[in-house]
């Protein structure tokens, strides 16, 4: 296997997708399982779309643990990363959809956010190899309450640091995994300062920066060298090396908008491994990107499921070619 130009840190669970859109948590009467977990969305889907990435986080050594292991497997995902615990479960969220595919997170079950194995994630365990050949270290900010997980994740950025990996964070705010939203607002700041790319959605901006800008969020991070926030429908706005600007959503019939933001990332990064950073100093170039990443974020939403949704790269370019006639 090639080794994976991208790390994708963090989480794989299921999503348990209310088959009845519209209905409360209480009223949902039966559920669907579908793979997913941020950093394993957007392995996945670049994979998919041809560029070698690698998932490093803890799944239980159970059938749903077996299973995502297997699939990541199947996708062509480095999976050399993924630890075992022998006791917590593999996480499972449920989630309740809105009548236009919009979907709110509803809970963990019967259990706490802190039993599963993805809290249970040992530093001294994740393989310093997988650093050396890669670019770029994907992570998101849902396993940072939980101390185990979260020196794990110091440990990672060292490494990235050590071998020049560059660090991209899409922050995934979710308040279901945090006790207190204070500590939260600070620890994910402090772990801003030290990323090169800073991917938020308009609610996130607004709660990290009083501001959905992202020239104005640059340069108050002054170092950083990206940053994209996304609105959904509205589309995208982004800064890069002192140039703004924005991208249109594509229309499309929504199904579920689980992982679009995930297959954004995705797209975004697949496009950074084919052209190299310095093409973001190019504003045409860096319109063409931003029209790849929506498309892939689209497409992903056609579709029932974060994985199963995520399109080819023939998919890809036709919906390109069809859309910018």
């Amino acid at each position: 296997m090639t080794k994976p130009r991208v790390l994708c840190f963090g989480e794989v669970l299921y999503d348990y997708l209310a088959d009845q859109p519209g209905r409360p948590y209480e009223q949902v009467v039966s559920w669907t399982a579908y793979p997913g977990g941020a950093p394993a969305n957007v392995a996945c889907a670049l994979t998919k779309l041809g560029t070698p990435a690698g998932f490093v986080g803890c799944v239980g050594q159970d059938e749903p643990g077996n299973d995502l292991v297997q699939l990541l497997q199947d996708t062509g995902v480095d999976v050399s990363g993924v630890q075992r615990h022998a006791t917590a479960p593999t996480r499972a969220i449920y989630v309740v959809r809105a009548e236009d595919g919009d979907r709110q997170f509803a809970g963990f079950g019967d259990r706490t956010s802190d039993e599963f194995a993805d809290t249970r994630l040992q530093a001294a365990h994740i393989p310093a190899e997988l650093f050396v050949q890669a670019d770029y270290l994907v992570l998101g900010t849902l396993e940072m309450p939980y101390p185990e997980t979260n020196a794990a994740i110091q440990r990672a950025l060292e490494l990235a640091e050590m071998h020049y990996v560059k660090l991209v964070l899409d922050v995934n705010w979710r308040p279901m995994f945090w006790p207190d939203e204070q500590a939260a607002w600070q620890q994910i700041h402090s772990l801003i300062k030290r990323v090169d790319f800073l991917k938020l959605s308009a609610e996130e901006a607004d709660w990290l920066f009083e501001t959905r800008d992202p020239g104005v969020i640059a340069h108050r991070l002054e170092s950083i060298e990206g940053v994209l926030v996304t609105d959904g429908d509205k589309g995208c706005a982004y800064a890069f090396s002192g140039y703004e600007g924005k991208a249109a959503a594509f229309p499309v019939d929504v199904e579920d908008t689980t992982g679009a933001g995930d297959a954004f990332v995705a797209g975004f990064l697949h496009q950074l491994c084919q052209l190299g950073i310095p093409a973001l100093q190019d504003p045409e170039t860096v319109r063409s990107v931003m029209s790849y990443a929506n498309a892939v974020g689209a497409l992903t939403t056609i579709r029932a499921g974060a994985i199963a949704a995520q399109p080819s790269p023939a998919e890809v370019d036709a919906f390109l070619y069809i859309n910018q006639r």
